[in-house]
This record gives structure tokens, C-alpha cells and sequence, in this order.
């Protein structure tokens, strides 16, 4: 799909890889209807951007609202005229804690924005997608969606939710003119930790620091690329695709792997 002057609704654009993408959709002369639950961020974003900043419309929104995002297609259609690309890039993660210590709210939370957010957008802007002559559909999943992680569980539950739900939609919409993609993000450098009110387990925070992470601006251009080449799957990050291969090899091994690098994250 070529970005030039289409129109991309990014979710979770106040931050993070959200706000890259939005620098790097703007870079190649797209126009961006940017969602975010928070007001200041997006207006942060507006002013970071400069003389781009005209071809941004803001939405603030809580996309685990239903009937909010039900009503968000038409906002967007109002102030660029049509959309040609969502991207459903916001998330929360959980708190650091096995699913025995996990409380109710916690897990709803992860689950009503990670999966149902996602789906309320996909569903609220489909029929859109399909009336334009070329469209797209941009899910951000992540390697806990495919690999499990002591500790986020849940998180990675919802993550896989969103990986299944991506690869059925694109079986689904095969033959028509919009593409789906599905995103496996690795260890990215973003504030997704602050931005779900979870603290990262002081005896960890030293050890994390040890883990190289991919900048955010790399993440965007990754998964802009993978857009524009129309791929279905975008592994983003060198730990990503490693362990992608190691999963579909040896599940056992890889698991086991994961689970004694991230011990120290669990606060029990």
C-alpha cells in the first residue's frame, strides 16, 4: 500500500511506537487521525511535528469504550473526508505478578483494551475500509502473543487473541481490496510500563536495563515497510524473529528460555 496522502487512524499516538509511526507516516506525506486516551499527549504531538501538524486531527478516546469508538469513523470522515488504513497499535501490559496473584480488574483491563479495543476499531471502520479502493488493517500483537511470558500471562492471552483475530480477518478478506497485517513487536523502548500503572519489581529494574530494546523510531519504520509491502506478518525486532524460529522449533525449549530470563520480573 503506498502511504503518500492516505488517511491512517493510529491508536495509542501520543506515545511510543504510536507517536513514531505518526512521524514516520507524516515523513511520507500521509495524513493522520491520531487517538489517544490522553488529551495532553496528543496535543505534545501536534506541537512536536511543526508545520506537519496540519494534516493531524486529534481524537481523544478510551478505545474500550464501545459506543465511543462506534462513533469515531465519522468524527475522522468529517475532518479528512475518508479513511484508508487503522492502525490499532494501543496496549496496556499487567502487573508483574503470576496469574494466581492477579486480580479480576487487572485482567478485565488488559483484556477490554489489548482485545475488545482492538476489535471495536477493526469492526467500527471495516465497512469504511471496504468502500475504498485500497485499504488496510494494521493489528499490533507482539512476541507474548505468540511466545509466553511468566509474569504477563494475561497480557500475552490477549496478545494471541489479537494475533488469531488478525490471521482470520485477513482469511476473511482475502479477495477484497483491504490488506491485514499483524505486528509482533519485541523489546521496544517505550513507556508502556508507566502508561498501564504498572512498576517494573525494583530487584528486576537493574536486570532489565541489561536487555537491549529497539528505539521506537525503528520500530515505526519496520512497520511502515512491512505496510507498504503489503506483509501479513511484521516481526519487529531481532528478538522477535529469534524467537519466532526457537518457538516453532522447540516450544518447550524456547519457553523454558524465556521463563528463567524473566524470573526476576515477577514480584512473587
Amino acid at each position: 500500500m503506498k502511504v503518500a496522502d492516505k488517511v491512517f487512524v493510529v491508536t495509542g499516538a501520543g506515545s511510543g511506537i504510536g507517536k513514531a509511526l505518526v512521524e514516520v507516516l507524516l515523513e511520507k506525506n500521509a495524513k493522520i487521525a491520531a487517538v489517544d486516551i490522553h488529551e495532553e499527549t496528543l496535543q505534545q504531538l501536534k506541537q512536536s511535528v511543526g508545520e506537519k501538524a496540519d494534516r493531524i486531527s486529534t481524537h481523544t478516546l478510551d478505545i474500550s469504550d464501545k459506543q465511543a469508538v462506534e462513533q469515531l469513523p465519522d468524527k475522522i470522515i468529517e475532518a479528512h473526508g475518508y479513511v484508508d488504513a487503522v492502525i490499532n497499535n494501543a496496549g496496556i501490559i499487567q502487573p508483574f505478578v503470576k496469574i494466581n496473584d492477579l486480580d479480576y480488574k487487572s485482567i478485565e483491563k488488559v483484556m477490554n483494551i489489548n482485545f475488545y479495543g482492538t476489535l471495536y476499531m477493526t469492526k467500527s471502520f471495516l465497512p469504511h475500509l471496504l468502500s475504498r479502493p485500497e485499504a488496510h488493517i494494521v493489528n499490533v500483537s507482539s512476541m507474548g502473543g505468540f511466545l509466553p511470558v511468566p509474569g504477563q500471562s494475561v497480557y500475552g492471552a490477549s496478545k494471541a487473541a489479537v494475533k488469531l483475530l488478525t490471521e482470520g480477518l485477513y482469511a476473511e478478506l482475502i479477495d477484497t481490496n483491504v490488506n491485514v497485517s499483524v505486528v509482533f513487536p519485541g523489546a521496544t523502548e517505550t513507556n508502556i510500563t508507566k502508561n498501564s500503572g504498572v512498576d517494573i519489581p525494583l530487584q528486576a529494574s537493574s536486570q532489565t536495563k541489561k536487555y537491549k530494546t529497539l528505539p521506537a523510531s525503528d520500530a515505526a519504520k519496520i512497520i511502515v515497510k512491512g505496510i507498504e509491502g503489503n506483509k501479513v506478518q511484521i516481526f519487529v525486532g531481532s528478538d522477535s524473529k529469534l524467537m519466532n524460529r526457537l518457538y516453532r522449533l522447540n516450544s518447550t525449549f524456547a519457553t523454558r528460555l524465556i521463563a528463567k530470563q524473566m524470573k526476576s520480573l515477577l514480584s512473587k
